[in-house]
């Protein structure tokens, strides 16, 4: 089975603002925190916001005190002046492409035009442009009712900013052919265009679309109806629950789309489900692969094996001797970390990696006793190596066990932000990488005492760097989860497009470092060999500035693989050697 998924699925511009503003809210504004009508229609994300103590209020009260925010469909602007005369802050969420049909309106209105309004009449987006235009405004959904309405002396002709663009460009058509001084604006979001084009060629691609979504929510419903009229199988979906499994079981090639107010937590759990049907069809040694491959990802054993794949590396660039005790401290130190990382992060994996926080609720004896076996092993190894590689990995042991733990008590500084490492805004991404540069490059020159101290300090700025980009890359594509649960991570300080050009200054360092060191003879000549590691991962994040989304785990499989090549490359150099 084949899946194949839209570049455009999940939240839009605008979604995604108001979905931030709302997170953001409860640090930043007066308590009590509610949204004016749901924010956006996904019912999962109003869950959500609801376990965060965020609430809806449907209607002014006489009085009221804390925070208001406007929903992304916006809202009339009596209401919002309501809402300031009630007692509320106001925060508006408004999604700045709706503020700009609002402004049309409002502009339009002033000089007595008149307001046809292409859309749903009861849809909260169309509630609030037609507040702007008043009593000379006028809300159609169809070209009957449009024919109906009466010759105007003035009038503009917006629509509502998901509507579907086919039917608006038979609007358009009759506009101007029986009212040409009307004037007619294109106010549908580029977002929305995109999302329809691109589910119209992916209904041509597959056998059957799975649309994510909120049943309520129109955008959504408009790709699956046109998903329908292509004639291929349309199953528009709110979960991973309702998937019809028999009836997906058998299609060769499915498509996944999703709705601008879908989060991406939706799209992987629905992705992961699908991903798992293959699993059903598979026979032989497919689904053996299949299964050996998802539990080497799960329990962070693939990622340890690239961890020990780096140190082999590490230790030919540098001309070294090849130390199994080194390559196994290697792997035993990050599979015990990244176990108990995973352990203790459930609560972000609930919506990053759905599946891997049920296997580790599942399996939490055993993947424990894993984690604390590896890392006693980790040490013993290390202890074979001397004394400094052992005190060394203990104390970073000591730090990675810290790393979830309160260590400073709540009643010694009751204003302080950051009690535990973790707190830190960004520490996950940096430590983790030095963590992996000290013991699979550091380590083992430390132990040896071989090699010149700068190739040393080159090939461990290499294990960093690559590292870095990898878990920064991971972090970008989770930036969802760790906001909604608080984790400040690099790609929430510095934002996706900063965090992507450090991303590529980084690749680039590590190309420099390789290049360099491997003419100037710090490294061997594994060196130039080494470089399509950090050019595969460039080209990724290329790819995925395209806009190019990956099913089920091939995308972390791939990532890891790239470890995993680097030490084959480094075999395959000793032995020409």
């Amino acid at each position: 089975m084949k899946i194949i998924v839209a570049n455009t699925a999940g939240f839009c511009m605008g979604v995604r603002r108001a979905v931030e503003i709302a997170l953001d809210a409860p640090a930043k504004h007066q308590k009590p925190i509610c949204t004016f009508g749901p924010l956006i229609h996904n019912p999962q994300v109003l869950d959500m916001f609801a376990e965060r103590g965020v609430t809806v209020l449907n209607r002014i009260p006489a009085s009221g005190c804390g925070t208001v925010i406007v929903r992304a469909h916006g809202v009339p602007p009596e209401t919002k002046q309501g809402l300031k005369q009630a007692g509320f802050t106001v925060i508006d969420a408004t999604c700045p492409r709706v503020a700009k049909v609002q402004s049309i309106i409002k502009r339009h209105a002033l000089k007595g035009y008149t307001t046809i309004i292409i859309g749903d009449e009861n849809h909260p987006e169309v509630v609030s442009l037609m507040g702007f235009a008043g009593t000379q405004g006028h809300v159609v959904s169809s070209m009957e009712a449009l024919a109906a309405l009466p010759p105007f002396s003035q009038a503009i002709v917006v629509a509502q900013t998901t509507q579907d663009q086919t039917f608006y460009q038979l609007v358009r058509r009759w506009v101007a052919a029986h009212r040409q001084d009307y004037t007619v604006f294109d106010t549908i979001c580029d977002s929305t265009e995109k999302r329809q084009e691109e589910v119209r060629h992916l209904a041509r691609q597959v056998n059957a679309v799975v649309v994510v979504g909120g049943k309520q929510s129109g955008n959504t419903r408009r790709l699956a109806q046109i998903v329908a009229a292509s004639g291929t199988p349309a199953f528009h979906v709110e979960t991973e629950a309702e998937l019809d499994v028999e009836a997906l079981s058998n299609f060769r090639r499915i498509g996944i789309t999703a709705g601008a107010s879908t989060p991406n937590w939706m799209i992987k759990r629905v992705m992961r489900a699908i991903d798992q049907l293959s699993l059903k069809r598979a026979r032989g040694l497919r689904i053996l692969a299949l299964r050996v491959q998802r539990l080497l990802l799960l329990t962070n054993v693939y990622v340890a094996l690239g961890a020990g794949c780096l140190s082999y590396a590490a230790g030919l660039l540098r001309r070294s001797p090849v130390s199994g005790a080194a390559i196994g401290a290697a792997v035993l130190y990050v599979m015990s970390m990244h176990i108990l990382n995973n352990l203790t992060g459930r609560e972000e994996d609930r919506y990053n990696d759905p599946e891997r926080e049920r296997f580790y609720q599942r399996h939490k004896t055993i993947l424990t006793a894993m984690a604390l076996s590896a890392g006693g092993a980790g040490l013993l190894a290390a202890f074979r190596m001397g004394g400094s590689p052992f005190w060394t990995l203990l104390a970073m042991s000591l730090l990675g066990l810290c790393y979830n733990v309160r260590l400073i008590p709540g009643h010694w500084a009751p204003a302080l932000k950051y009690r535990r490492i973790r707190d830190l805004p960004g520490s996950k991404t940096v430590l983790i990488a030095l963590a992996w540069g000290v013991v699979a490059a550091g380590l083992p020159s430390q132990a040896l005492g071989a090699g010149h101290p700068l190739s040393n300090l080159l090939a461990m700025a290499w294990v960093t760097m690559i590292v870095f980009c990898r878990t920064a890359f991971f972090d970008i594509l989770d930036i969802q989860g760790d906001r909604i649960v608080g984790k400040e991570t690099l790609p929430i300080l510095l934002g996706i497009g900063r965090s992507l050009r450090l991303l590529k200054y980084t690749l680039a360092g590590t190309l420099v470092v390789l290049g360099v060191a491997g003419a100037t003879g710090l490294f061997t000549g594994l060196a130039f060999l080494l470089i399509i590691g950090p050019a595969a991962l460039w080209a990724l994040i290329l790819i995925y500035e395209h806009g190019t989304r990956f099913p089920g785990m091939q995308l972390e499989l791939f990532v890891e693989s790239l470890f995993i090549l680097t030490g084959v490359l480094a075999f395959a150099y000793h032995l020409a050697q």
